[in-house]
């Protein structure tokens, strides 16, 4: 077994005031999100998002932010897939930005809807044809025999839109999670490190300092 004790880095990129912070988080993470941008960070709307089934058995993975606004964050999947059914007898997320390269995390919690049919189809209509069919043709999180089997769906799933427009499928569409708790994770030195987190409460959003 590898030993990974000596690992370790120290951080040091920068540090988190709260006079300096936005008021309204989603607008704090829209500078970070154009830092990590402008950083050259590959896919930095790379997010993971955990959910969990009724009895709290989690399970995670790593998918990609199309959206966020206001109301929250937006990402696209198969309904049927895992996530999708936990979401279904669970409706809640953990999600996580690690942005490592540029010592940042960020961290929400929050509610999860299904987006609109009208919005989903947007979306939709927007990906490149061969990921359309790709929606079409996937069961996903489903045991397959081999990779010969997905190949045939695509195949098949090609030879039915054949010269036709390819609209997008029921099983698949967008969630928007409506964040309750966000929290902006900076490294330190030493292990120090700062974390900035909102709480969405009636009146609106409070900042507080967590222990590192």
């Amino acid at each position: 077994m590898s030993n990974l004790y000596q690992m370790r880095q120290e951080y040091a990129a920068g540090s988190l005031n709260e006079e300096e912070m936005a008021s309204d988080p989603i607008q704090e993470f829209g500078e970070w999100m154009n830092a990590a941008i402008s950083a050259g960070l590959s896919e930095p709307n790379a997010m993971t998002v955990a959910t969990a089934t009724p009895e709290g058995k989690p399970s995670a993975r790593v998918v990609l932010l199309k959206e966020f606004n206001n109301e929250g964050f937006v990402f696209f999947t198969n309904y049927h897939s895992r996530k999708g059914k936990e979401l279904k007898s669970n409706p809640f997320a953990a999600v996580l930005f690690d942005w490592h390269d540029i010592e940042r995390q960020v961290r929400i919690e929050g509610m999860v809807e299904k987006l609109s049919e009208e919005d989903s189809d947007v979306y939709f209509e927007s990906r490149p044809e061969s990921a359309k069919i790709g929606a079409w043709a996937s069961p996903q999180s489903r045991i397959i025999k081999n990779r010969e089997e997905i190949e045939k769906l695509q195949e098949e799933i090609e030879d039915q839109f054949d010269e036709l427009p390819v609209h997008r499928p029921g099983h698949w569409g967008g969630y928007l999670i409506r964040p309750t708790t966000i929290e902006f994770w900076q490294g330190r030195p030493n292990r120090m490190h700062d974390r900035i987190v909102y709480y969405k409460t009636e009146e609106g959003w409070t900042m507080h300092r967590l222990a590192p």
